[in-house]
């Protein structure tokens, strides 16, 4: 299994966790269902500006939930002690036009009292979604996935609070240009050197003592590599007529193999070679779903193209764990758990009507929709469709997350 995805991989976006989760005073409670929203790559076309992040988090509908996360812009007043703060030590000045972000820097502004970190207060948001909580899920997505904005570039946390990249270092420049230097000494502007000619400005550079103990802090993540793999080239020739394969088929299980390699270069895969053959199968339908590769696929499956689209559907929202939530025969559940999650759905259902128990599912009839309990303690979706349970949306660790957003 592979190892469960973190937010903030650098000292600045494990920070700014740590302060989501510690001194913002946001709702803990969902801060667990944003995290596992992330995890799963819920969240598109994210984008950081001056007070705000924004984003479309999927739920379980189609179209994705409009999210904004604000941050509170620092006064002018908070933006001179920040930058008073960073300029009066050289070697913080000197990291951050090196364009890194020193740790000592929120200690510092911390002393002038400004703090970089967002504290109670600092946060606010606006979510499309009916959930009446603050934050709602999608926007505690949206806040565990800005580290790694913050990973990528530490000057986004200074623009999150006012002042972009080019603002501040022209504001340090020109602080440290003008700084004086060493007690009875002439000031930068115009004085003479001590080897001949007239001081320009230049920086006063950092003690040698300074300079030793400094550590920079690790280098951003990288960015996310978006390239694709080349394509396999056409055979020549088409194989004996005796091969038990024909030069399509050869073809695409070279595309197939090309991409799971890439996949596992990027570290976001995983070769597959001990995949079950439906799963395997599964895999592959969803990623020919749509596309010139689905009719063949489904010639040589073996199954009904309903069949194997139902295969295709599941794995594009769950996998493996998919797959067996949709084969799963019912099982008798903890009364107590299916008690409680069958109060929390009739709560938000209230014009619906009653919600039907039976072992490890919930069905709510008006609408056609059952959550099933999984043995690993989380919830599937399933919608009636032409007479058939079908997967609806990937899983989630309480039943009302599945009902509330797509009504």
């Amino acid at each position: 299994m592979p190892p469960r995805r973190t937010f903030g991989n650098t000292w600045w976006g494990a920070a700014w966790v740590d302060a989501l989760e510690h001194r913002a005073r946001l709702d803990p409670n969902r801060l667990p269902r944003g995290r596992t929203y992330a995890r799963q790559d819920r969240v598109e076309r994210l984008a950081l500006g001056p007070g705000e992040v924004t984003g479309f988090v999927h739920g379980s509908r189609a179209v994705p939930y409009r999210v904004r996360l604000g941050v509170r812009v620092f006064s002018e007043d908070e933006w001179e002690r920040v930058l008073g703060a960073v300029a009066a030590k050289a070697g913080h000045a000197a990291a951050l036009l090196d364009g890194e972000l020193e740790p000592g820097v929120v200690d510092d502004a911390r002393a002038a009292g400004v703090e970089l970190l967002p504290v109670a207060g600092d946060l606010t948001s606006r979510c499309s979604c009916p959930d009446w909580a603050n934050p709602c899920k999608h926007v505690a997505a949206l806040c565990y996935l800005t580290a790694d904005l913050l990973d990528d570039d530490p000057f986004a946390l200074l623009a999150l609070r006012g002042r972009d990249r080019e603002a501040v270092l022209s504001e340090l420049r020109r602080r440290r240009s003008g700084a004086a230097g060493p007690a009875g000494a002439p000031e930068a502007t115009g004085a003479p050197r001590r080897g001949g000619g007239v001081d320009t400005g230049d920086e006063p550079g950092v003690r040698a003592r300074d300079a030793w103990s400094w550590v920079p802090a690790p280098p951003p993540r990288p960015p996310t590599v978006r390239a694709a793999p080349g394509r396999p080239a056409p055979w020549a020739t088409d194989p004996p007529a005796t091969a038990p394969f024909t030069a399509s088929g050869l073809h695409e299980l070279a595309v197939d193999a090309a991409d799971r390699a890439w996949a596992l270069a990027r570290g976001d895969g995983h070769s597959g070679l001990d995949r079950p053959v439906q799963a395997d199968l599964a895999r592959r339908a969803d990623q020919a779903l749509g596309t010139a590769r689905w009719a063949p696929l489904v010639a040589t499956s073996g199954r009904p193209e309903r069949e194997l689209r139902r295969l295709a559907e599941a794995w594009r929202l769950g996998g493996a764990d998919a797959l067996a939530a949709i084969d799963e025969p019912p099982w008798r559940a903890d009364p107590l758990v299916m008690s409680a999650a069958r109060d929390a759905v009739g709560a938000a259902l209230r014009r619906y009507g009653a919600v039907a128990v039976r072992e490890n599912r919930l069905t709510i009839p008006a609408i056609d929709v059952q959550l099933r309990l999984g043995r690993d303690g989380r919830w599937w979706r399933f919608e009636k469709r032409a007479g058939r349970w079908e997967l609806a949306a990937p899983p989630a660790l309480d039943a009302d997350d599945l009902i509330l957003s797509p009504l």
